[in-house]
């Protein structure tokens, strides 16, 4: 199938237009990062976030109400996927020492409704868990029972038989679900995720995210400054420097004005602008390939005429692959869920934006390159 089969565009002639458009979206995205920032997912930030996921639809304002007020400072609040999921995060990776006891106490309560008076004692405690000796090995082994359908995460300190003493695991997602049960009794739910991540972690992550575009743009650069020429590799590395601006700058424009497009830049958005990337200088070098071609069969040819013609040759090429992988992120956009949303939204916008670059940003800077210097281009 071929679409735009004598397709032929004065592209160039409307450079000094797309400049201008160029230059209104990359200072719309570059002060938006100025003046609204990012919002960093737990990945970069630090933080626990809680994925819950209900048996019936929730009312996200009540949920959001009912946490806070249980000791976990800011707590953020939204659906997580459909009605019936939520997404909780707090900046906090441990149970703060003043709610501690009364998770003690919460748990001490569920040992109770199995064994009423049973013996025990805590012997060891730490800020993420406790550790409970019992009177014998069967008492160990029923509570064990009851607290993992409970839903608790306790675990034998000793795989001996003979063990009587079990380690519980204490988290924010213990102490969320212990409140919320409590205030929601008629809606089972259960924990889908709990992701801890540390504020020197998520700065360690932060800095090699950045690291693994910088030098992913240094390898482009190399690359194609060999395969073809300088010029070509830097147009080639100004055009991506762009489109990845330009999308960065839609997550920092865009957020909390469009409902579903809260979006957060996390590990998964890292590894989106990656694909990206890879894309959108494939999509350049097969316009750059035909440049080249032409350039060795029209020696004589101005080189104005040859990119395009060149861009006109490509753009079937351009429009069938770009369009087909555009209605699949339009899929992944509307049935994808929470998860999916933001790489797909990077992509879909990354694709439009680095298809507009590669004509407009990457093949006019070396027309422009070999018009300003004199110079003439040959392979």
């Amino acid at each position: 199938m071929r679409v735009f089969q004598n397709f032929n565009y004065d592209f160039l002639s409307r450079r000094k237009f797309a400049y201008v458009i160029s230059a209104i979206l990359f200072l719309i995205g570059l002060i938006s990062v100025l003046l609204r920032g990012f919002h960093f997912g737990v990945d970069f930030s630090g933080g626990s976030e809680i994925v819950l996921q209900f048996e019936k639809p929730i009312d996200i304002s009540n949920i959001r109400s009912y946490m806070a007020d249980i000791g976990l400072g800011s707590v953020e609040v939204k659906t997580f996927g459909d009605a019936t999921g939520a997404l909780i995060r707090t900046d906090l990776q441990t149970i703060p020492p003043e709610i501690y006891p009364r998770v003690i106490a919460g748990l001490e309560t569920e040992i109770e409704k199995v064994l009423p008076g049973v013996p025990r004692k805590i012997v060891d405690s730490t800020y993420n868990s406790v550790t409970f000796s019992f009177a014998n090995p069967d008492t160990a082994n029923q509570i064990f029972d009851a607290l993992l359908e409970a839903g608790f995460q306790p675990s034998n300190v000793s795989e001996n038989q003979a063990n009587t003493q079990i380690l519980i695991s204490i988290g924010i997602a213990d102490w969320i679900k212990e409140n919320l049960r409590a205030k929601i009794s008629d809606n089972h739910f259960v924990i889908l995720k709990e992701d801890r991540v540390g504020p020197k972690i998520g700065e360690e992550l932060k800095r090699d995210a950045v690291l693994a575009l910088f030098f992913s743009l240094i390898a482009i650069l190399i690359y194609i400054g060999f395969r073809f020429k300088l010029i070509f590799a830097l147009g080639a590395v100004a055009a991506l420097f762009y489109n990845v601006l330009v999308t960065l700058g839609l997550f920092a424009a865009l957020y909390g004005l469009i409902p579903g497009l809260n979006l957060e830049i996390d590990l998964n958005i890292v590894a989106a602008f990656l694909t990206l990337i890879g894309y959108s200088i494939n999509d350049t070098i097969v316009v750059f390939d035909r440049i080249r071609e032409n350039l060795k069969i029209h020696k004589t040819r101005p080189l104005f005429d040859i990119i395009n013609s060149s861009l006109s040759q490509t753009m079937s090429r351009t429009i069938l692959t770009g369009g087909s992988v555009l209605l699949t992120l339009v899929v992944l956009l509307i049935f994808g869920g929470e998860v999916l949303r933001a790489f797909a939204f990077t992509l879909f916008a990354g694709i439009l934006i680095g298809t507009y670059s590669s004509i407009f940003v990457a093949s006019s800077l070396v027309y422009e390159y070999a018009e300003k210097y004199k110079k003439k281009v040959e392979f």
